[in-house]
C-alpha cells in the first residue's frame, strides 16, 4: 500500500525484467572467465602485473592487460604507476570492487560445496 492507502499494483513481468536486468549489469562488469579470477586474486592487495599474471598460468598477457584496463576502466580496479626506472606498476581493489569481495566469496564456497557435491555422488 501506498502512502494513501491504496493498494499498489505490482507487474510481476516488470520485476522479473528488472531483476534480469540488474542481474545482467552484474554480469557485465565482472563476468566472463578472468575478471572474476582477477579480483579475487586482488583480494589480498596490492600487486604487480606480473604476480597476477603467475596466479593465472593459463591467461596470455594479452588478455591479462585488455582485462585489466576494462577493469580500471569500469573503476572496479585501480592502477597507480610509480615514476621509477624500470617501471613499477601496482593494481588494487577500490570501493567498488571491494563491494563485489562478498559475491566472489559466496562463489567460491559455492564451487567448493559443488565440488565435495560431484565427489559424494561417484559413489
Amino acid at each position: 500500500m501506498n502512502k494513501k492507502g491504496e493498494k499498489i499494483k505490482i507487474n510481476r513481468k516488470e520485476v522479473e525484467e528488472e531483476q534480469i536486468c540488474s542481474v545482467e549489469a552484474a554480469i557485465n562488469e565482472i563476468g566472463g572467465k578472468w575478471k572474476p579470477l582477477i579480483l579475487y586474486s586482488l583480494k589480498e592487495g596490492k600487486q604487480r602485473f606480473n604476480e597476477i599474471n603467475k596466479k593465472l598460468p593459463a591467461i596470455t598477457q594479452r588478455m591479462l592487460t585488455k582485462t585489466l584496463r576494462e577493469l580500471e576502466s569500469d573503476e572496479i580496479i585501480h592502477r597507480k604507476i610509480y615514476a621509477e626506472v624500470p617501471p613499477k606498476v601496482e593494481y588494487c581493489l577500490t570501493k567498488k570492487g571491494d563491494s563485489v569481495m562478498p559475491i566472489l566469496d559466496a562463489l567460491c564456497q559455492w564451487g567448493k560445496d559443488y565440488c565435495e557435491y560431484e565427489d559424494d555422488t561417484e559413489d
